[in-house]
Order: structure tokens, then sequence, then C-alpha cells
């Protein structure tokens, strides 16, 4: 089950940490988290240059898109990649990923981002976790719903909409 925790970093900027556990090892989640076909199932179209230092393009389901440079890449267990950096814009979005046991926790934190935005990004990183969670479970076949993991994820807006209101309401530690 995805948890969510959102929390205010100064007076201005905040950050959403999502957290879930997946029933696969820890090299196939970093490869779902790393490989732009397998990424694109679940979050972003990610172009560009992956390497440490090199700016990348993405386009999120979300409809966000922009620049990120990849900060930080240690396969398999933490991913940094830095978005407009060196703009007022600038954000973090920082990958854990544990071994426990057969399954991996994956532990995503975006900061940077406006306090008064935080609950709009909560709902949508969980929505995009429950999606990383169906790409996995579906390996590359169809859904019953018709989707294919090799194709992004029609459920992202539809559940994006469902958890943003309990999200507007949520504490801000």
């Amino acid at each position: 089950m995805t948890t969510t925790t959102m929390r205010a970093l100064d007076a201005t900027t905040g950050a959403v940490r999502v957290e879930d556990v997946y029933d696969t090892d820890i090299e196939d989640l970093w490869d779902a988290c790393t490989t732009p076909e397998r990424l694109a199932r679940w979050i972003a179209q990610v172009s560009g240059d992956l390497r440490v230092g090199s700016t990348i393009e993405m386009t999120f389901t979300s409809t966000w898109s922009g620049p990120g440079r990849i900060d930080v890449c240690e396969r398999p267990h933490h991913l940094l990649v830095t978005t407009f950096a060196g703009t007022d814009q600038e954000c973090e979005i920082e990958a854990w990923l544990t071994a426990e046991g057969e399954r991996t926790r994956l532990v995503v934190e975006e900061r940077g981002l406006p306090l008064d935005e935080l609950h709009i990004h909560g709902a949508g990183w969980q929505a995009h976790l429950e999606d990383l969670g169906r790409s996995l479970e579906l390996d590359g076949t169809a859904h019953p719903d018709g989707w294919s993991a090799t194709e992004p994820s029609p459920h992202w807006r539809r559940r994006w909409t469902e958890l943003a209101p309990s999200f507007k309401n949520a504490d801000v530690s």
C-alpha cells in the first residue's frame, strides 16, 4: 500500500514523500525506475543523455514537462534528479530502493515544491506509484481493461482526481 506524507521545508516550499513495497527484486524495480521504455509505462517519457551530470527532458503522464539533471545514479539503490536546476522552480526528485527479501521498497521524495501545491503533488505521486505497481504486475502483457504495460497508464488522471480532495485536507508537518 502506497503511503504519502507531506512536509514544509520552509515558509514557501515543501516536500512530498511516497513509499511502497513491490513484489519484485531490486534489479527489476531499478530497471522500471531508470529504463526509458519502462518509465514511460508508469510515470514519464524521458529522453536525452542518461548519464550522471547530463540533462534529460521529461514529460510526465500528469502532463508536467521540463528538464532534469541526473545528479546521482547508484545502481540499484539511489537516484537523484534535479528539475529546472539553477532556477526559482528548482526541485529535487530522489529515489531510494531497498531489498526486503524477494520484495523491494521504493521511497521517492520530491523537494522544493510550492507549499500551497503540496496536495496536488502528493495525490500525483501516489497515483504514479500505484501505476508502477500495475506496470510491474503486467510485465508487458495486456490488462483486462485494455491497457498494455507497453503504453502509458490511462489510470493516472482518474486516480489523481479521486485522491486530490483528501490530500487537500491532509496535514502538512
